[in-house]
């Protein structure tokens, strides 16, 4: 009787046992499955497969090319789904070797895989095949991230490692580059129940606060190849009644400091600025208590933003191009805690 009873008690222990484990495994599976693409930072590596020269000739903003991605989950196991391709920016098809790239994904093909709700995703690329490419991408990187420690009102990213097949006619070459995707505005307005805004609207008409933000951002990395107002290399978001400034594409920053950057002719006759690491602070006229509010929210997440800078240390393959991007934030925080520069610097310099 004692044998059965143990040998019934044995049974139990083991089911019990059984079903916990089971639901710890299910529970995993879930949690795994409810990462999304930008919810997990780690480096993705993907494989793409196009003509550059295709790409540059026969994309536009409703033609696309017909391609597939590959990517390594987390499993360590490749998948793949199909794409569609077209290129970005007129001054990229012209100038860069590497075209940054606007991806399009059916909800059928996407539905279940990691790029799950992406209906659409941008691929930012070296441009010019030289040393120091794939650091101007991981110093693009950051800035896109140190907004996201500024605002709420940000594009989310993630760094990828691409092993681009280029087609030539008939033969192929392997390039092995950086990159990052970027989620799609319309994420973004979905996020905050807002809406996309094609018109211009002067940024004196924007939520105050957020584009007080968004300028002293764009003084901060040193980039003058912005306008709020035009919607040049920024969106404008409808929320709650306000408009919000959302500020992407920073390549031409002081803070990346490509060899191909420059200064426009337009900034360069108001300003005297002649360099792309010049900075001149492109704000308008507002409430100084506002402007005030957000120098000082600034200085607060200082700390914040050198030790984000400070974590992508070994993302870069020269380290000199890591500690010119850190000196180069450090000199904003060097104007902004000194009265008198940031007076001159930024104050004097509002516009009307």
């Amino acid at each position: 009787m004692k044998k059965q009873y143990s040998y019934i008690l044995l049974i139990i222990c083991f089911l019990v046992y059984s079903d916990v484990f089971s639901q710890n495994t299910s529970n995993k599976k879930e949690s795994n499955a409810q990462l999304g693409l930008f919810d997990n930072q780690n480096i993705l590596p993907i494989k793409l497969k196009y003509s550059n020269k295709v790409l540059k000739n026969e994309t536009n903003d409703s033609t696309y090319i017909k391609s597939s991605i590959s990517y390594e989950n987390s499993d360590k196991i490749w998948k793949t789904l199909k794409v569609e391709l077209r290129a970005r920016g007129n001054f990229r098809r012209q100038k860069c070797y590497y075209i940054p790239v606007k991806i399009s994904i059916k909800k059928k093909d996407h539905k279940n895989t990691l790029f799950n709700g992406h209906k659409k995703l941008k691929l930012i690329v070296p441009c010019l095949q030289q040393k120091d490419m794939n650091d101007n991408v991981i110093k693009e990187y950051i800035a896109y991230k140190l907004y996201r420690v500024i605002s709420p009102y940000s594009f989310k990213t993630r760094l990828v490692e691409i092993e681009l097949t280029e087609t030539r006619g008939e033969k192929e070459k392997i390039h092995q580059i950086k990159g990052f995707l970027q989620e799609d505005d319309k994420k973004i307005a979905q996020k905050f129940n807002g809406k996309i805004i094609d018109r211009s609207i002067h940024p004196q008409e924007h939520e105050a606060l957020n584009s007080i933000r968004t300028e002293f951002f764009q003084y901060m990395i040193g980039n003058t190849d912005f306008s709020n107002f035009v919607q040049h290399n920024s969106k404008l978001i409808f929320i709650d009644k306000e408009i919000y400034p959302i500020p992407y594409d920073f390549d031409m920053s002081g803070l990346v400091n490509t060899s191909y950057s420059g200064v426009s002719d337009a900034i360069t006759k108001k300003s005297r600025i002649t360099r792309v690491t010049q900075r001149v602070y492109r704000g308008f006229k507002r409430d100084l208590i506002l402007i005030e509010q957000v120098r000082q929210d600034y200085i607060s997440k200082k700390d914040e933003i050198m030790q984000l800078i400070e974590a992508q240390k070994p993302l870069f393959e020269n380290i000199k191009e890591f500690e010119s991007a850190k000196k180069y934030i450090q000199s904003f925080f060097e104007i902004i805690q000194d009265d008198k520069k940031y007076n001159k610097e930024v104050i004097k310099k509002l516009r009307g």
